[in-house]
């Protein structure tokens, strides 16, 4: 261990005025789910994908959540979501009383397979979430002519991949609706917190609406609709104002983690690096690797190596149709492609702050712990 020292896969980076405004926000008494850092946290996201509107909310999931239901998805509806994502992508669908459907992964990019579309799209079918997992953008151009040629919403599940690019267009901006996470072991962070994407008005005001239990904005106490309580406190959006204020610096210590782990692993026929295509913009939310012909067993007795030595690692994500409530739900229960991926994937520590020194020393204990 490089002088006793520990490796989390993760740590949030406060080196702006997080401490300044949420001070300000102290001072000011105002704390909760009103006043001026909310729109300013807003309005600086926005700017930064290329939207005209940001919606904030209370999470990652809460923005699935409403931007499903701003396309109008409900009870009956169908909607194509990976297989190979975070369960809060299934579970947004579940809320709204539709079923997601999952799709497998492409070999490369690890998103979904825009070829296997086609063959999931039936009559009840409203939308497609595709995921920009661990900081790769999906094939979007694929997506969207499908996606409009049979009249369907596109969803775009961001919440690890602020920053990234598509053929030179960010995330959050490719979609109909961007949903990303501010979770704490994301990219930038509030601690919890999350963010809506839109250049429809319409879609803006209804999530708007729907955040903020269905309070008529112009009439004190009218409720037109069922809402929710997803809103953003304003001590959150200090911290997001201050984390926007350095988002070039976030992303670009990703990618500088990420070309210090692929210097070193180029090459080794044990791992498969992550992918960056040259319409896409990798941000590495993690650097995620495939160990090439192992288990899930295997990968688990790897990992306990590498936290002998005082590394933390996660698995990949397990597939959605391997959850138990996601289990026999599926008319393709063939996943070949995410079932390995799931299998052999590994992320490890991937944050702003690591050296040469470190990622050396961690690529050190990847080699040595090995089969």
């Amino acid at each position: 261990m490089l002088g006793d020292k520990f490796y989390p896969v993760a740590v949030p980076i406060f080196n702006g005025n997080e401490k300044k405004y949420v001070m300000d926000c102290l001072d000011s008494t105002w704390i909760s789910s009103t006043g001026k850092y909310i729109h300013t946290f807003e309005e600086a996201f926005a700017n930064y994908c290329g939207t005209k509107f940001a919606v904030s909310c209370s999470n990652g999931t809460t923005a699935l959540h409403l931007a499903l239901l701003a396309h109008g998805v409900g009870p009956g509806d169908e909607v194509i979501v990976p297989t190979l994502t975070f369960i809060a992508t299934a579970n947004a669908v579940t809320y709204c009383g539709a079923t997601p459907v999952f799709i497998d992964s492409e070999s490369d990019t690890w998103n979904m397979d825009p070829e296997l579309l086609e063959g999931l799209i039936t009559p009840r079918t409203k939308g497609i979430i595709p995921v920009h997992l661990y900081g790769h953008p999906a094939n979007m151009d694929a997506i969207s002519a499908i996606a409009e040629r049979h009249g369907l919403f596109v969803l775009e599940d961001a919440a690890e991949a602020p920053g990234a690019e598509y053929k030179g267009k960010r995330t959050g901006s490719l979609g109909h609706t961007g949903t990303f996470s501010l979770f704490g072991n994301k990219i930038i962070t509030t601690g919890e917190g999350g963010m809506i994407t839109t250049n429809d008005e319409q879609l803006a005001r209804k999530m708007q609406l729907l955040r903020g239990q269905g309070i008529d904005p112009a009439r004190k106490y009218w409720f037109p609709v069922i809402g929710y309580n997803y809103r953003l406190t304003n001590l959150q959006a200090a911290v997001g104002c201050a984390q926007m204020e350095n988002i070039d610096w976030h992303v670009g210590e990703r990618i500088r983690v990420a070309s210090l782990y692929r210097k070193q692993l180029e090459g080794n026929s044990a791992f498969t690096l992550p992918t960056e295509q040259p319409w896409a913009k990798n941000v590495y939310w993690m650097f995620s690797i495939l160990l090439n012909g192992y288990n899930e067993e295997q990968r688990g007795a790897f990992m306990e190596r590498l936290k002998e030595r005082g590394i933390e690692t996660r698995p990949f994500f397990y597939p959605m149709h391997v959850l138990p409530p996601y289990q026999g739900m599926q008319r393709n229960e063939e996943f070949p492609v995410a079932n390995r991926i799931a299998a052999q994937g590994l992320n490890v520590p991937t944050y702003g702050g690591l050296n040469e020194q470190d990622i050396a020393y961690i690529c050190d204990c990847l080699r040595e712990s090995l089969l």
